[in-house]
């Protein structure tokens, strides 16, 4: 059992996610662009960009996921966008480590820069070609379980563990139901207090990470009490 809310804050997730967090640790555009040669082929960037078998990347700092006009997204696109998915340089460290990690579905078959410094690269390449880029805030490594302005009814909902097994799939992709932390941080046997209060941190974006908002943002009240309940009971 992870004895403190401060560490899942900080590294619940994607590992890739810690590769960029603030502009100035972006990379180097010209290696970047030479990087982006694996990119190429689908996807145009610059003056005289087009749709190709991938959408134009021009302006993607800021934009909403499958929004640009003419193109054909994958459902996998449509369905991360509707949901709330904006391009900032976090979002797209953890898709160009891994596609399928940040959008489940998507055509898109690239396997990935698993190199943080390469992703930050073409990151630093790929901003020169939008007119406003921003990123997320760092979240704060000092949060603590109290950190927090939950009203009380929702902490002293009873969650349906049996619901919460039925929910937990999207979340033992990644999280393992035996308790290990190998590469992410483990959720078993959690307080069920401090697992409400860090699902509705990232509901809310008080805590940036864009797989975690994403899967946050979908759920309920009830249905992250009952998250809570399953995991906090869970044994191994």
């Amino acid at each position: 059992m992870i004895g403190s809310l401060r560490i899942m804050l900080v590294a619940i997730g994607m590992s890739g996610a810690a590769g960029i967090t603030s502009a100035q640790t972006f990379g180097d555009p010209e290696n970047g662009e030479v990087l982006y040669q694996q990119c190429s082929g689908c996807h145009a960037v610059g003056e005289g960009a087009r749709n190709k078998v991938g959408p134009l990347l021009n302006g993607i700092f800021g934009r909403t996921a499958a929004t640009i006009e003419g193109f054909r997204y994958s459902n996998a696109f449509r369905r991360a966008g509707s949901k709330g998915l904006e391009w900032h340089a976090e979002e797209l460290d953890v898709f160009l480590e891994n596609p399928k990690q940040l959008v489940p579905g998507t055509r898109m078959s690239f396997r990935g820069l698993k190199e943080a410094s390469d992703r930050a690269d073409v990151i630093a390449y790929l901003r020169q070609y939008s007119d406003s880029p921003s990123d997320i805030p760092e979240a704060d490594p000092t949060a603590t379980a109290t950190d927090h302005d939950l009203a009380p009814e929702i902490l002293a909902l009873v969650g349906d563990a049996e619901y919460g097994e039925y929910l937990s799939s999207e979340c033992t992709t990644c999280h393992q139901v035996d308790g290990s932390d190998e590469g992410i941080p483990s959720i078993t046997l959690w307080p069920q207090e401090d697992f409400v209060v860090a699902m509705h941190a990232y509901k809310n974006k008080r805590r940036a990470h864009p797989v975690m908002n994403m899967i946050a943002g979908r759920l309920n009240e009830e249905e992250i009490a009952a998250l809570a309940a399953y995991f906090a009971n869970l044994e191994n």
